[in-house]
């Protein structure tokens, strides 16, 4: 990749996690609670504390600090799956709050996604999945 390609990537990446970081600050939510939720609403409500990590890249210290302001605040509960597994549940009143706070998102995303057509979809899955897979396999030989 040339050099102002490359920064165009950069750039173009950044720019889109600043336009999520307005969007939470706009909601009056943090990052880190954003991109919890955001994970909950899609995966119904109930994941792994886990996944939320895996799937969010958040450290698990991020995650537990606002897991515990987000249960203060009667929005999600945890629940205690198998083994050492903890399980992050939206409480009734997480479940509004989410309709409130990162409904509007998906709203939006969904709002982007179906401007496009089916084949730009599929073109722009399929390059970032090989994006990513290039990615993990050139960092395994780094780290």
């Amino acid at each position: 990749m040339h050099y102002l390609e490359r920064e165009q990537y950069t750039y173009l990446a950044g720019e889109i996690n600043a336009l999520y970081h307005e969007a939470a600050v706009k909601m009056g939510i943090s990052d880190s609670v954003q991109n919890i939720l955001y994970v909950l609403c899609e995966k119904g409500g109930k994941c792994l504390q886990s996944e939320i990590s895996k799937l969010t890249g958040i450290s698990r210290q991020t995650i537990n600090s606002a897991v515990r302001r987000l249960e203060k605040e009667d929005i999600v509960y945890l629940e205690q799956g198998k083994g050492r597994n903890t399980i992050l549940c939206l409480t009734e009143k997480g479940e509004q709050f989410s309709l409130e706070k990162i409904r509007p998102l998906h709203e939006i995303e969904n709002r982007i996604w179906n401007e496009w057509t089916p084949e730009e979809q599929q073109q722009y899955l399929a390059l970032t999945k090989k994006y990513r897979d290039g990615l993990k396999k050139h960092l395994e030989t780094i780290l």
